[in-house]
């Protein structure tokens, strides 16, 4: 059923109108678009075509590693995900209460702080295999076997345990809002616990499940510190070899423009897979499920199968990073970390109070034209949130130095002083680089906030003489700045974690929280990483809280 809209036909028109609201609309739009479109052009036009080295020589181990590790993930993710929301949605067992709220948790660990702990944890140093030592006797590393650590197959445990969650909520809210009539009826047929999961639950909830897992995925793509800790080359470790050691800016667009199509092929697929398959339920009353009590063996297994991720998502990397920090209090005051605070909160604040300006204003402006133009371009603005990182960065980057260097000449012929490099050599690109990024969150969160204001409202205070600016203000404003204070927070919170693109674009000599960490943890020193590390954690929680708040 089509929106209505908050105007009537004569302000949202048929006739041709220019008003400010339509045209910032489209410059918006144009804007947070751009960044994709260069780096298809950077790619098709390179100064030097490296294309066949790139086929011939890295791209296919690139590609092999990202597809590998991506449907690992996406696989690991979906099944642990799954299985946890199913179990706390339909059956009581011991801690099943806070259970439930634990195993978001994982969220607020960035997947490269899981990395560093899961390595500290388990190196020849570390506390298991000391233990082991001692307590076999054995001396050196040849005296017994250890898995590897710093392998494909650490990096899909760490990913795994940090995005798992993204599953777990979707598919959680799934089963909880599934009715009970259909499981009655699978039930008087003789259908067993399992046999209700896979012909009942599961088929309900196969888009929540699919989205979720695509999300997994394409984050997945999207990560850098994680698997250039794990030495596992992927495409996004190749954009940073091929652009920084290479110095090949063209090199990257390419690689960037294979990342693209993959997220495309992500997003299509899950698209494409809920539009094919849909249930709806033909009961006029909604009856929800019950909740099964397990007891004895079978609670236990249940209680310790949620544990297990929630301890390696959350606990462990945790422990290991707040003992660090414990053992090394002094390193709180460490003037650097005070700057990587200070540089991170100002320009993810910054960042955070435009993109949801923008987003709030995109989306109040489509309302208010009621143009075709402007409702196409809409849903091509959530592109950058699918769009890695070192992608952004590449799109951002290039175009941007080049208008950067014109600027500075145009400058120097006007004031005769050489300026110097106004937009790349301050903090203005990576502001830009997370508005593009993050922007789907607050033009997703505004749209659902002013979709759920009543259209009368709005027509009321027109009527009064109130004008367009005035009517978002007074009316609208106070109704969705619960929505907009999520999306704020959530925005924050992802500027803060946002690794790949923040160490593309930093100014020189310029470090945030995450590239202070990721530094520090690189040269294997975790006692001046883990300040850091728990200050991005205590961000993340605060999201977490909110996350868990809304899904109550």
């Amino acid at each position: 059923m089509k929106p209505q809209q908050a105007f009537s036909p004569s302000e949202n028109g048929r006739s041709f109108q220019i008003s400010p609201w339509s045209i910032g609309s489209v410059i918006i739009c144009v804007i947070v678009v751009a960044p994709i479109l260069a780096v298809f052009y950077i790619a098709l036009n390179p100064s030097e075509n490296i294309w066949p080295h790139l086929i011939s020589t890295t791209l296919p181990r690139y590609m092999r590693n990202t597809v590998i590790l991506m449907l690992s993930v996406g696989t690991l993710a979906a099944s642990v995900g799954t299985g946890a929301a199913w179990l706390v949605a339909r059956y009581r067992f011991p801690g099943v209460g806070w259970l439930q709220w634990a195993l978001l948790l994982p969220l607020a660990i960035p997947a490269y702080v899981g990395a560093y702990a899961l390595v500290d944890f388990l190196e020849y140093a570390g506390p298991v295999q000391t233990g082991l030592r001692s307590i076999f006797g054995w001396q050196t590393s040849r005296d017994y076997w250890f898995p590897e650590i710093r392998s494909m197959g650490a990096a899909v445990v760490v990913l795994t345990a940090a995005l798992f969650p993204y599953v777990y909520i979707l598919a959680r809210a799934a089963f909880r809002e599934q009715s009970a009539e259909g499981e009655d009826v699978a039930r008087s047929l003789g259908e067993g616990a399992l046999g209700r999961f896979w012909r009942i639950g599961l088929p309900l909830a196969r888009p929540a499940i699919a989205a979720g897992t695509a999300i997994v995925m394409m984050e997945t793509v999207n990560d850098f510190g994680t698997v250039d800790y794990f030495a596992v080359q992927t495409l996004t470790t190749g954009i940073f070899s091929v652009w920084l050691e290479s110095n090949n800016a063209g090199g990257a667009a390419q690689i960037a423009t294979v990342v693209l199509f993959l997220v495309i092929f992500l997003v299509t697929m899950e698209k494409t897979s809920r539009r094919k398959v849909q249930f709806f339920s033909l009961s006029s009353r909604h009856r929800p499920a019950t909740r099964t009590q397990l007891s004895g063996v079978l609670g236990l297994a249940a209680t310790g199968a949620c544990l297990i991720p929630f301890a390696i998502g959350f606990v462990l990397p945790v422990g290991v990073i707040l003992s660090h920090a414990l053992e090394n209090a002094d390193r709180w005051t460490d003037p650097a970390l005070v700057r990587a605070l200070i540089n991170t909160v100002s320009v993810g604040g910054v960042a955070a109070v435009v993109t949801v300006l923008a987003g709030v204003f995109l989306v109040y402006g489509v309302r208010l034209s009621g143009r075709s133009l402007p409702r196409l371009l809409l849903p091509l603005t959530t592109i950058g949130y699918a769009a890695p990182g070192a992608v952004l960065a590449v799109g951002i980057l290039i175009p941007l130095s080049l208008l950067d260097h014109k600027l500075a000449d145009l400058i120097e012929v006007i004031t005769g002083q050489p300026s110097g490099l106004v937009l790349t050599g301050s903090a203005f690109a990576l502001v830009l680089a997370y508005c593009v990024r993050f922007f789907a969150i607050a033009q997703g969160a505004a749209d659902g906030a002013m979709g759920r204001v009543r259209p009368s409202l709005a027509m009321a205070a027109r009527s009064l003489g109130r004008t367009k600016g005035q009517t978002l203000k007074d009316v609208y404003f106070p109704l969705i700045r619960g929505s907009i204070g999520s999306a704020l927070l959530l925005v924050f919170v992802d500027c803060v974690k946002e690794l790949p693109a923040t160490m593309l674009l930093r100014p020189f000599n310029f470090d945030t929280l995450a590239t202070r960490v990721h530094d520090q943890a690189s040269l294997e020193n975790l006692g001046d990483a883990s300040p850091g590390a728990i200050l991005i954690v205590a961000v993340g929680l605060a999201a977490v809280g909110l996350l868990a708040r809304a899904n109550k």
